[in-house]
C-alpha cells in the first residue's frame, strides 16, 4: 500500500505496465573481491541510465549468500533523497529490501563529472572470522538483484524501464591474510563532518495519529550516512538546568516522524541526528505555545526583579535620607557646642 502511494507521489498519476522501452543498468562497484577471514568490504549499488532517460524510482531486492554477511548500510551519498523503505538487511531470508525515489528525477551522470554520483547505497560484507566446514575450499559468494527489482522512468506515467541487473562475486578464502581488511573503518576514521543542517515541523491533523501532535524531521550525512535520531522534550520549568547538553541527558532514540509527548507544547524540542562516525548536529524547536509561556515567566521573573530593585531602592534612598538627617543633627550640635565654647572663652578674655 505505502509503494504504492509513493509511486503515484512521482508518477503524477496513474501507473499502467506498458512495454519497457529504455534500459537502466544496476550493478555493485566492486563487481569483485577477494575477501580473508575477518576482513570487511564496502559494496556500491550503483544505477546507469540511458542517454536522455531520466528514472525517479528505483524498488529492488538483493539476495547474498550467508557465507559473506552485510553488517552495516550507509546512505550518505545517495542519489535518492526520498525513501519509502530504507535499505533494510534480513539475515533469516539473506535479502536486502529497499525502495526510494528522487522527485525530479535522475537523468544519469553529468557528462564530463569524474566522479561517481550514482550510489544508490553503501553495504559494508563481513567475512566471518572463525568458518567451519570449508576446509581448503574458497566459496564464491554471489550477491545479485532479485526479479522483484524494478526501476521505474521519469515520464509521469510510471513506466517500468528495460532493467539490466548486474551481480557480484566475492571470493573469501579459508584462512587469514597476511593483514586485516576493513574499509568500513577506514571510512568512518575519514568522516569528521556533522550532519547536514535540518528543521523540526510541527504537525496535527485529526486523522493521524489521533490528532495528537507530533513532528517531521529528516536530513544527510555526506559521509558514513545518519546512523540514528534521538529526541528530547525539556520542560519550560526545567529550561535553566541546561539538560539537553549533559552527559546523561535523557535522549530518546527514534525515528520520523515522533508523537509528543508533551501534548500541551509547553516544552523546548530538540532533535538530534548522529552519523556512523559520531558526529552530531542538534535542531531546536521552541512551539509558540511554549514561547508565549516562556514570555510570561520572563515576564513574572522580570517584574519580580523589578519589584525587588524598586525595593531596594526605597530601602536605599530612606537609609541615605536618614543617614544625611542624623549627620546634619549632629553637625548642627558640634556648631552649638562650638559657639558656647567661643562665648565662654570670650569672656574670660574681657576679664583678663
Amino acid at each position: 500500500m505505502y509503494r504504492n502511494c509513493f509511486y503515484l507521489l512521482f508518477s503524477f498519476g496513474l501507473f499502467f505496465y506498458v512495454t519497457p522501452v529504455s534500459a537502466a543498468t544496476l550493478y555493485f562497484d566492486p563487481g569483485q573481491a577477494e575477501l580473508y577471514p575477518g576482513d570487511t568490504v564496502v559494496v556500491a549499488v550503483r544505477i546507469n541510465t540511458d542517454v536522455d532517460e531520466c528514472i525517479n524510482v528505483v524498488d529492488g531486492v538483493i539476495s547474498f549468500d550467508p557465507s559473506v554477511q552485510p553488517v552495516d548500510i550507509s546512505r550518505g551519498q545517495s542519489i535518492l533523497p526520498l525513501w519509502v523503505e530504507e535499505p533494510t538487511i534480513d539475515r533469516v531470508n539473506n535479502r536486502i529490501t529497499f525502495a526510494g525515489g528522487i522527485p525530479n528525477g535522475y537523468c544519469g551522470r553529468v557528462q564530463g563529472d569524474p566522479r561517481l554520483t550514482n550510489e544508490l547505497f553503501k553495504i559494508v560484507f563481513q567475512v566471518p572470522g572463525l568458518r567451519i566446514g570449508f576446509g581448503d575450499v574458497s566459496p564464491t559468494s554471489t550477491i545479485e538483484f532479485t526479479d522483484e527489482t524494478t526501476v521505474y522512468l521519469n515520464d509521469g506515467e510510471g513506466t517500468p524501464a528495460s532493467l539490466l541487473a548486474l551481480s557480484a562475486e566475492l571470493v573469501s578464502y579459508p584462512t587469514p591474510g597476511e593483514t586485516t581488511r576493513n574499509e568500513w573503518s577506514r571510512l568512518i576514521s575519514a568522516d569528521d563532518a556533522t550532519p547536514q543542517q535540518f528543521s523540526i515541523s510541527l504537525v496535527q491533523e485529526p486523522t493521524v495519529f489521533s490528532g495528537k501532535y507530533y513532528i517531521v524531521f529528516n536530513t544527510t550525512d555526506k559521509q558514513t550516512g545518519i546512523a540514528y535520531y534521538e529526541v528530547m522534550e525539556e520542560p519550560l520549568s526545567e529550561a535553566s538546568k541546561f539538560l539537553w547538553g549533559r552527559t546523561d541527558a535523557p535522549w530518546v532514540e527514534t525515528k520520523s516522524p515522533y508523537v509528543l509527548k508533551d501534548q500541551s507544547l509547553n516544552s523546548t524540542i530538540r532533535v538530534r541526528a548522529v552519523d556512523k562516525a559520531g558526529n552530531e548536529y542538534v535542531a531546536t524547536l521552541i512551539p509558540e505555545e511554549a514561547v508565549r509561556s516562556l514570555s510570561l515567566l520572563q515576564i513574572t521573573i522580570y517584574g519580580a526583579i523589578a519589584a525587588g530593585v524598586v525595593m531596594v531602592g526605597a530601602f536605599a534612598l530612606v537609609g541615605f535620607h536618614w543617614y544625611r538627617r542624623r549627620r546634619l543633627q549632629r553637625t548642627e550640635v558640634h556648631e552649638d557646642e562650638d559657639q558656647e565654647d567661643g562665648y565662654e572663652d570670650d569672656d574670660e578674655y574681657e576679664e583678663d
